[in-house]
């Protein structure tokens, strides 16, 4: 690894022109109980420009580092990534065994495919599927999960409230079709003024908090790193009586 850290990145410089300018960045993931094993590196292509679907933030990070403690979990499973862009949570699943679908908006074509491009960087382009899901929006791609979802991964999809309805509502149907699943959302808290509440209520769903800070006790983690001074939450969403749980 060069001397790298684990739980650390590392920029590459891929050499594009300015204009399209990109970076590959590596994660790398292990776990304290196996440190005789070579971490798991997931490898994602960046826009050096920061629009918020092309870049990983710290919210995408600790989703994935939660999955990864979780990873014996999630072999064969069938995991939706909502609101992918670079796909680090899901990319992530992927390598640990789960049978990933990753999506974005079909509106956001740059988003979907730079989701293609973190597949193929991992060489997981002919596992991983990507296809284009517009929360809020009732259309096929959506419609044939019914029956396909084990676990539904998102991470800062709690970025505009304006969107928050459509999430939930999206949220709600494939749960609807998939009722032992479960929604995993990270998020970093931009504001006190909002809340999901009456949401979760009209769409029929039920949420919990699950705390992270043991991560650092099990892998081989720096959240203070990791956080970046932010304020992060992983939320469990899943429709109101159900029997899922968390990993």
């Amino acid at each position: 690894m060069d001397g790298e850290e684990v739980g650390r990145t590392m920029d590459v410089d891929i050499g594009i022109p300015e204009s399209q300018k990109m970076s590959t960045k590596k994660f790398f993931f292990k776990s304290k109980s196996t440190a005789a094993e070579e971490p798991l590196t997931v490898i994602i292509p960046e826009r050096l420009e920061a629009s918020y679907g092309l870049y990983v933030w710290p919210s995408a990070h600790l989703l994935a580092w939660y999955l990864f403690e979780h990873r014996q979990s999630l072999i064969n499973k069938k995991v939706l990534e909502l609101g992918a862009g670079t796909a680090l949570p899901g990319i992530l699943a992927a390598l640990c065994g789960a049978k990933v679908t990753l999506s974005d908006s079909s509106k956001l074509p740059h988003c979907l495919e730079q989701a293609r491009k973190s597949a193929a960087a991992n060489g997981l382009q002919d596992q991983v599927k990507v296809i284009g899901i517009t929360w809020g929006f009732f259309l096929s791609n959506l419609t044939n999960l019914r029956g396909q979802v084990d676990l539904i991964i998102g991470s800062d999809c709690f970025y505009d409230p304006s969107v928050f309805e459509d999430l939930l509502c999206t949220v709600s149907y494939i749960l609807q079709y998939n009722p032992k699943a479960k929604f995993l959302s990270t998020y970093q808290e931009r504001s006190s003024d909002w809340s999901i509440v009456s949401l979760l209520n009209k769409w029929g769903l039920e949420c919990k908090q699950i705390l992270y800070n043991e991560l650092a006790n099990s892998c081989d983690i720096d959240l203070s790193q990791l956080l970046q001074g932010h304020t992060l939450q992983l939320l469990e969403i899943s429709l109101k009586g159900s029997k899922s749980s968390s990993n």
